[in-house]
């Protein structure tokens, strides 16, 4: 059991029979009477996205996730490939499965496969990833790294503003949690 105080994004906790991801959590005080929490909640199967809110000090079944290491095979037909590295048993996931993570997945791609009681849930990306940019405007003599930003588009097809002094085929540190620019690779 987890109580209102031990919740952060990204648990994932098990309600009303359902499985639920923790997108937002906040904690609110009211002048009277006791303090809520607001919970904004993706269901892990269908994908719909929730909000709930839940007096201080509540309790919820944790839900227990296994990770096995994976790695991206393809895409056909709306459906996502990964195979386990250790016994190469391959596993379809959806685009509403994904989420976010759809924005860094790229050929031979090693990342967390989730599963709940024998069943894929989902994956679980590094914290940061290194991609290609593929097109991006112009560098000028003069162009620093504190000189602004311009955008760029990498090879997952993901946009994200980057230095000026970076051109088309360098590659780039992006933070999966925010989708921006860290550092040149």
């Amino acid at each position: 059991m987890i109580s209102t105080g031990e919740l952060r994004k990204g648990v994932t906790i098990e309600l009303d029979g359902k499985l639920y991801s923790i997108l937002e959590y906040e904690h609110i005080k009211m002048g009277r009477g006791s303090a809520q929490v607001r919970i904004r909640l993706r269901d892990v199967r269908a994908g719909h996205i929730t909000e709930r809110t839940f007096q201080a000090g509540e309790r919820f079944a944790r839900a227990r996730l296994e990770r096995r290491t994976v790695q991206y095979l393809y895409e056909d037909d709306g459906l996502y490939y990964f195979m386990d590295k250790e016994t190469f048993e391959q596993t379809p996931l959806t685009k509403e499965q994904l989420g976010d993570a759809l924005n860094y997945l790229k050929g031979e791609f090693t990342l967390d496969l989730l599963t709940y009681q024998t069943e894929a849930i989902g994956v679980e990306i590094p914290l940061n990833v290194e991609l290609q940019i593929t097109e991006t405007g112009p560098s000028f003599k003069g162009d620093t790294a504190q000189g602004g930003t311009k955008p760029a588009t990498l090879e997952t097809g993901l946009m994200v503003h980057v230095p000026l002094f970076l051109n088309t085929g360098d590659r780039v540190k992006v933070d999966t949690r925010t989708g921006q620019y860290i550092e040149r690779a």
